[in-house]
């Protein structure tokens, strides 16, 4: 079975330059899965609906169902990417 890759990903972000508006609540786009990707440090990210919290961290990323309402709050420096997918992901 091929990899399946993302259609699309975004910088590389850290503390300082994580955008305002992954820190509100945001959610994907009908049929787009998210993966957050945390290469260093620690991320929190919170699920509204249905409202749960994970930490995030480079052995655990954090998987974004098609509009799912949630946001991304840093706990510490931290380095992170999300990456879009038109097809569920394998973690």
């Amino acid at each position: 079975m091929a990899e399946i890759l993302p259609y699309r990903s975004t910088p590389v972000f850290n503390q300082d330059t994580l955008p305002a508006a992954l820190r509100a609540r945001h959610d994907t786009k009908a049929g787009v899965w998210g993966v957050i990707r945390v290469f260093e440090g620690e991320l929190r990210l919170t699920y509204l609906e249905p409202p749960s919290e994970i930490v995030l961290t480079p052995d655990q990323p954090g998987l974004i169902l098609p509009q799912q309402p949630h946001f991304v709050t840093p706990t510490g420096p931290m380095k992170m990417q999300v990456d879009f997918y038109d097809h569920i992901p394998k973690l």
